[in-house]
């Protein structure tokens, strides 16, 4: 009998194409039979927010409700690493992913819960940013760097993007 090969992800990254490629390689490697985790942090966590405003069962402070302007609500709207050009970069290349028949960001999220791949928040980084569980989409786990880190010592793959 094989050992389960395991493939772990931190994505610290808010920008839409390294979230892509992060997303990418999880479902390839989940369709290889790898168990997959990806870790999302700090700008990564952008990913996981849903698109709507949340009605939250605790005020935030200052801080956290500048955080919560400031940072794209959902995964579509996340900007690109290069060529952004003031948010149209965003839109080239969703156009570009439709006229190919590519699998676009939120799609390639909804894949991945489909193929059980644990998607994790880190709950520090939450705590900094004032993030709470209600803003994040559902059927994902929240877990600190240790628990990433005890996923990530047995990783056959370990990525930091």
């Amino acid at each position: 009998m094989t050992e389960q090969k395991r493939t772990t992800i931190i994505l610290f990254s808010g920008d839409y194409d390294k979230a892509m490629a992060a997303y990418i390689i999880a479902n390839g490697a989940a369709a290889y039979d790898h168990e997959v985790t990806i870790f999302h942090t700090f700008w990564g966590l952008n990913a996981l927010r849903k698109d709507e405003d949340v009605m939250l069962p605790k005020k935030k402070g200052m801080m956290e409700n500048l955080f919560a302007k400031m940072m794209p609500r959902g995964a579509n709207k996340m900007g690109l690493s290069k060529m952004n050009f003031a948010g149209m970069g965003p839109k080239m290349i969703k156009d570009v992913i439709k006229k190919h028949n590519a699998v676009p960001l939120p799609q390639l999220i909804e894949m991945a819960q489909e193929q059980d791949i644990k998607l994790v928040a880190c709950t520090m980084t939450m705590d900094l940013l004032g993030l709470q569980a209600e803003e994040l989409l559902d059927g994902i786990e929240y877990a600190g760097v240790a628990a990433y880190l005890g996923d990530a010592q047995d990783g056959n793959v370990n990525l930091f993007i």
